[in-house]
């Protein structure tokens, strides 16, 4: 049993001053410390177990597979005493997702000084599908744009220099060096390349290859989104509006070519980017024309939804959401004789981590001020799609919502020393996050693998999008025998068992890590419903406006 303080019945009493290594451990009452106990790891490798089984078959959205998944997880859920949150009083949220292609008869050309190309679709270029219009064309003069990005907090803004209304810019995706992580992730996105170009006027975006031996985007799997109930996009991975006419990907050789009229190389204007110097120009003389056709298909998915009501009269009709995707990638390309990928980690192991939350809140009579959402969602490997539908169009008001704690394959392959939590760096959650490891004896860290861009790539980030204050909690590199390159063996792992079939159940995990996973979960969440100040994000911080 922990050190436990008596003097409190309901609340968690945190600290005012702290940092992410030295935090003072908060008092936390007794029936809270108590009820954390039960988080059970032999539950957590039990519901692992079952979600990650082969008769699942992957758990792929839209399959009979994830509608096992999610019938087990409202079970586990009703047995814990949490309420239905979805549509029309019922567990779901329908998700309808779309699967777009580009036709292969897609016409590109590139004119530069008065000589036109035709380019080679799919070798010299390829234009992601619209999915809400079938066919889509653009001609317009091309401008060059660095990065792409405008962020005045870092006192960088690539389109200070030139004028791109009614033209089609041609970016790297990338940010400089000096940019944070999380900012480097946020500035590479898609939709965040293709937003802040459509907000100084363009009317297409060009993704430039900046290396010569990198392969043009394959496409041909299709890209998603989802629709609303009149069929309109309302998440998409790559689709941003109709005013981006198109988006498309140009291989190395042509970007050469373009950026000749600079009197820089690649490698050049590269360098210069990620030092911090913008190069954006005007490229005279250079147009680009693109003429293509989409086809469609559609799936019906959806987001499992669960609620535990709050006590304050004012404040449990604001919600702390608990999310984790419950999809995986079905069945596909066997390897070592597997073709069934059970995504133990990947995501049964976050799915079960939430129903210990659930467990731990079963177990305490009083619950905390604010109300808690379980949100089991659809499509993170297709690009976070059902937790951006929800995080836009939730099943609660949306101005409700203060904070999002998301869970996404904590890796609980060796002891719980030490964490890092995404995005919370950009709001208050820091300081809660500092005060809940202190308790349970876990240091913070910094992203020891940055270079992940794990931040954008998973459900956090949706509602992030949104305004929301958001985190994920990763593992850090402390190890017991002080060596401190946990970082080291998870890469291993990831190489023999991320997105494969051999991530089943007969993998590596320590299950009580898992647990106090759980507990950690569950204690940010918990002090964040207690506490009668909503999140805020950090004064000036680039998420601080939607």
């Amino acid at each position: 049993m922990m050190n436990v303080s008596k003097k409190f019945a309901t609340a968690v009493l945190v600290s005012s001053v702290c940092t992410n290594l030295y935090a003072q451990k908060p008092n936390v009452a007794a029936p809270v410390a108590q009820a954390m106990q039960f988080s059970n790891a032999d539950q957590l490798k039990a519901d692992i177990a079952y979600l990650a089984d082969d008769k699942l078959k992957g758990r792929q959205p839209g399959t009979e597979g994830f509608q096992m998944a999610a019938d087990y997880v409202i079970a586990r859920m009703k047995s814990y005493g949490v309420q239905p949150a979805g549509e029309n009083g019922g567990w779901l949220q329908q998700v309808r997702l779309r699967k777009a292609f580009t036709d292969k008869g897609a016409q590109v050309n590139l004119t530069i000084n008065g000589q036109s190309a035709k380019l080679e679709y799919g070798r010299d270029v390829v234009i992601y599908p619209n999915p809400e219009a079938k066919s889509s064309s653009v001609s317009a003069p091309v401008v060059f744009a660095g990065f792409g990005i405008t962020n005045l907090e870092q006192h960088y803004d690539d389109y200070a220099s030139v004028d791109v209304k009614g033209k089609v810019v041609m970016v790297f995706r990338g940010a400089p060096e000096s940019f944070p992580s999380s900012e480097v992730s946020h500035f590479m996105d898609m939709i965040t390349i293709q937003k802040t170009a459509a907000q100084h006027g363009a009317v297409g975006v060009i993704i430039a290859s900046a290396d010569s031996t990198g392969r043009m985007a394959n496409l041909s799997r299709g890209i998603y989104s989802v629709l609303d109930s009149k069929g309109k996009i309302v998440v998409s991975r790559s689709y941003y509006n109709n005013q981006i006419k198109s988006l498309a990907a140009l291989n190395y050789s042509y970007v050469q070519q373009l950026l000749k009229g600079t009197g820089k190389s690649v490698k050049e204007v590269y360098a210069a980017l990620k030092g911090g110097k913008s190069q954006s120009a005007m490229l005279n003389g250079v147009v680009f024309s693109a003429n293509c056709n989409s086809t469609y298909q559609d799936i019906n998915s959806f987001n499992v939804v669960g609620k535990i009501s709050g006590t304050d009269p004012v404040l449990k009709d604001e919600y702390v959401v608990h999310s984790a995707h419950l999809d995986h990638l079905g069945i596909s390309t066997p390897i070592q004789g597997d073709s069934i990928y059970n995504g133990a980690h990947d995501n049964a192991s976050g799915v079960s981590s939430m129903l210990q939350i659930a467990n731990i809140y079963s177990h305490l009579k009083v619950k905390p001020k604010r109300s808690i959402l379980m949100v089991a969602v659809t499509g993170e490997e297709l690009g976070d799609l059902g937790s951006g539908y929800f995080a836009a169009r939730p099943t609660v008001p949306v101005k409700n919502m203060v904070a999002d704690v998301n869970t996404d394959m904590p890796t609980i392959i060796a002891p719980l020393l030490s964490v890092t939590a995404l995005g919370a760096e950009h709001s208050s959650l820091a300081k809660v996050v500092d005060e809940a490891a202190a308790y349970l004896d876990l240091s913070v860290e910094p992203d020891p693998e940055p270079k992940e861009n794990r931040f954008v790539r998973s459900d956090q980030y949706s509602f992030v999008k949104e305004g929301i204050p958001a985190l994920h909690i990763k593992y850090g590199s402390k190890t017991a025998d002080g060596k401190n390159n946990l970082n080291e063996f998870v890469a291993q792992w990831r190489a023999k068992y991320y997105h494969k079939p051999q991530d089943d159940i007969n993998g590596i995990f320590d299950f009580n890590a898992g647990a106090k996973y759980a507990q950690l979960n569950f204690l940010i969440g918990y002090m964040v419903a207690n506490t009668k100040a909503r999140p805020e994000w950090n004064k000036g911080d680039v998420f601080a406006v939607k």
